[in-house]
């Protein structure tokens, strides 16, 4: 199938291309004559029910003249073929094109659940020298923790949230310049805390969690600090620390894993105190044994503490390690802040990685086509999927679907097949031509051409866009390309119009390019595109009309109200306000009631609601002066806010019914014993309407089936 650009007008703003799939001719030679094969690509289903049964029967002609002669020979015609798969009791059923050529709606939740490709393979590598232990900065009770405090509780905090939200990720935790040893390649000096007697990562566990969080009281005791890198010795505990890393991630691809090690530590120098050529060996090797790391697809990545009056020095040691140079050097800083919460945020921030969601392939040309990595930017947090756990056992279940035979009701085995009658012949279909005929492009992003930017419009955005950046991971030289294209676009001030999506839902993108910002703490704004999801046209609609009688006058605010309102919010305004500074305090409060289940706590954690009104600064003179001036200004002197209020009371004829709905529920309910019926288990000879009566009365939801209100009901009682 070859895809044509054709300009069609969306409306009066933008005129864009649009993807048509026109019919290709190809010879086979097992049938000795030509194949026509015919697909469409349109937004909505009455767009396209005109072509499903005519692709359908021309499918179905292209399967039934690919069946080979020996299968004609051995078969006398693809009706017996139904009635012997019958005889199976292999399930037979017909191909409904509009449930083939379906156009699925989006997921409501799809762009904000978007899952990495990959899973992480993580090992935390913390030094555990006795300068950690040494008192950096006040916390909020005004005690000095030290380094190793902070790395233990961000490392902590880490794993709760993985253990929500990453639970599929293994991890392990590696400490180094430690007095004992406990490794597989019994390594002095370096101690594995949580891969015990085995060569794999764990996964993030409430157990695990438990007993890190206890790492500190027992540290001393257990496991000991001690410098292991002393003039004298040939020992290099961060060598072999990162010898037993990359042994524990050696297992898994890395392109079905994302391996990193992340490294804490306070020593800018780690081979400060080793003079002459013993030292340069030891830098020597370390280089390598990173690099070797490296090569294998490991990345690493070094979290320096610092405290404000010794500043960590990169360029010593480590800037050769991680492979810094110029202005990734000079933009590379350490954590350092006079608080420890302000060092604890900082570190949190570094250890989160932005993961891709999907890999894609963009074509540019027939000839040409490049790798790039979508990224969500911004997106809201929602709870994790539910799963589903046996009561008994309490482990998760496994959904398993099979078909029942109509006539005998046995489980029939054999995967079902699909047909579609032709000429009388019911034609068999696999999986593979089905996914086929519902193919409309050969790729998941395909550039159709380019528009101006005055040409998209703010109402064209119809979901939260996607970030697109290259990679080189398959197809090298994408790098090249897509700065090329990028630079283009920036330059001509023109964005690019592609085809993108599934053969249930293709749609059009605008594929508009970000320059990339910079400023002195670093970058603000990464370059790339991002893919804008333009609508149809049918998606475009009329903007609804406020005021519909036009010899009337709209209300306008004075003057004097604007300049009041103006004052107002002025005095209310958040400086530096971010989304992410707020939390989800509903979000916040199931996180912590997770981890009081799974932590086996007594008392569930206080959650915060950063969302609430700032009453106190609500309360500042300069802003009850200014809403004060607003409430005159609009309401005037003889305003009655009482009066009012009281008024505004006054029940509404759709509250009144409301009233007098809930009023006869409360009384119909109060006539049955609910729970002599809920004990005797007759409830369900109820009607649903009396039901509703129950639930209603308390409150509850009425919504769902006859059986989903007697839950309902039971759960309520307490049954």
């Amino acid at each position: 199938m070859n895809i044509l650009p054709r300009t069609t007008t969306l409306n009066s703003d933008l005129s864009i291309f649009v993807p048509a799939v026109q019919m290709s001719r190809k010879k086979h030679n097992c049938c000795g004559s030509d194949e026509y094969i015919a697909a469409t690509c349109t937004s909505s289903d009455h767009r396209r029910s005109e072509h499903r049964y005519f692709d359908m029967n021309v499918a179905a002609l292209a399967v039934l003249r690919r069946r080979s002669n020996e299968e004609r020979k051995e078969k006398k015609n693809v009706l017996e073929e139904v009635d012997l798969l019958r005889n199976k009791q292999c399930p037979v059923m017909d191909i409904d094109p509009d449930d083939v050529f379906r156009d699925d709606e989006d997921p409501e939740n799809e762009l904000y659940q978007e899952r990495d490709s990959t899973k992480e393979m993580l090992v935390y590598l913390v030094d555990a020298s006795p300068k950690m232990f040494s008192t950096s900065c006040p916390s909020e009770d005004q005690k000095d923790v030290s380094h190793f405090h902070i790395a233990v509780s961000c490392i902590a905090q880490s794993l709760r949230t993985q253990i929500i939200n990453r639970s599929y990720d293994d991890v392990a935790i590696c400490f180094f310049n430690t007095r004992e040893k406990k490794n597989l390649q019994d390594s002095n000096n370096v101690y594995v805390f949580n891969v015990p007697e085995r060569e794999e990562l764990d996964r993030p566990t409430a157990r695990l969690i438990k007993e890190f969080d206890s790492i500190e009281e027992s540290f001393s005791k257990e496991i000991g600090s001690k410098y292991g890198i002393l003039p004298g010795s040939r020992d290099n505990s961060l060598y072999n620390a990162l010898w037993v890393a990359q042994a524990l991630l050696r297992k898994g691809s890395a392109k079905t894993a994302d391996k990193r090690i992340l490294l804490f530590t306070n020593e800018d120098d780690p081979f400060g105190n080793i003079k002459g050529m013993t030292k340069m060996d030891m830098t020597r090797t370390t280089l390598q044994r990173a690099k070797d790391a490296q090569d294998l697809g490991i990345s690493i990545e070094l979290l320096p503490l610092s405290r404000p009056d010794d500043e960590f020095n990169m360029s010593l040691f480590y800037a050769d390690l991680l492979g810094l140079e110029g202005t990734n050097l000079t933009q590379f800083k350490a954590l350092v802040g006079e608080r420890f919460e302000d060092m604890k945020d900082q570190l949190r921030k570094r250890m989160f990685r932005k993961r891709k969601i999907r890999r894609i392939k963009f074509i540019i040309t027939n000839a040409m086509s490049i790798e790039v990595n979508a990224y969500a930017l911004v997106r809201p947090t929602n709870p994790g999927t539910i799963t589903w756990l046996d009561s008994v056992t309490n482990l998760p279940l496994k959904t398993d679907r099979s078909f029942i035979c109509a006539d005998t009701g046995a489980l029939v085995q054999e995967t079902p097949k699909l047909f579609q009658t032709y000429k009388n012949d019911s034609i068999m279909f696999s999986t593979d031509e089905l996914s086929e005929i519902k193919r409309v492009s050969t790729g998941p992003l395909r550039l159709l051409g380019f528009k101006p930017l005055s040409c998209l419009k703010d109402y064209h955005n119809l979901k939260p866009s996607t970030f697109v950046f290259p990679s080189d991971e398959e197809v090298v030289g994408s790098t090249c390309i897509f700065i090329a294209l990028h630079g283009s676009m920036l330059r001509l001030k023109r964005f690019a119009v592609a085809f993108y999506g599934s053969s249930t839902h293709p749609q059009l993108v605008a594929l508009v390019a970000q320059e990339e910002i910079m400023s002195t703490s670093g970058q603000v704004e990464p370059p790339g595109m991002h893919m804008i999801y333009l609508p149809y046209s049918d998606d475009v609609r009329p903007v609804e009309e406020l005021h519909t009688d036009t010899n009337a006058m709209a209300p306008r605010a004075t003057d004097d109200q604007i300049k009041s309102a103006t004052a107002l919010v002025r005095r209310v305004d958040l400086k530096s306000f971010s989304v992410c500074q707020f939390a989800n305090p509903a979000l916040q409060r199931h996180y912590a009631v997770l981890q009081a289940l799974a932590l086996d706590e007594d008392e569930m954690p206080d959650v915060r609601d950063e969302t609430l009104p700032d009453e106190e600064g609500m309360a500042r003179p300069g802003v009850v002066k200014a809403l004060e001036e607003f409430k005159l200004s609009v309401y005037g002197e003889n305003y009655d806010e009482e009066s009012d209020s009281i008024a505004s009371g006054k029940t509404s004829d759709a509250s009144k019914k409301r009233k007098a709905i809930a009023d006869k529920a409360t009384e119909e309910s109060a006539k049955v014993d609910w729970s002599d019926l809920a004990d005797k288990g007759e409830l369900k000879e109820l009607t649903v309407p009396k039901l509703k009566y129950y639930l209603t009365a308390n409150g509850l939801s009425v919504s769902g089936k006859k059986e989903d209100l007697i839950n309902r009901i039971l759960t309520h009682l307490g049954k």
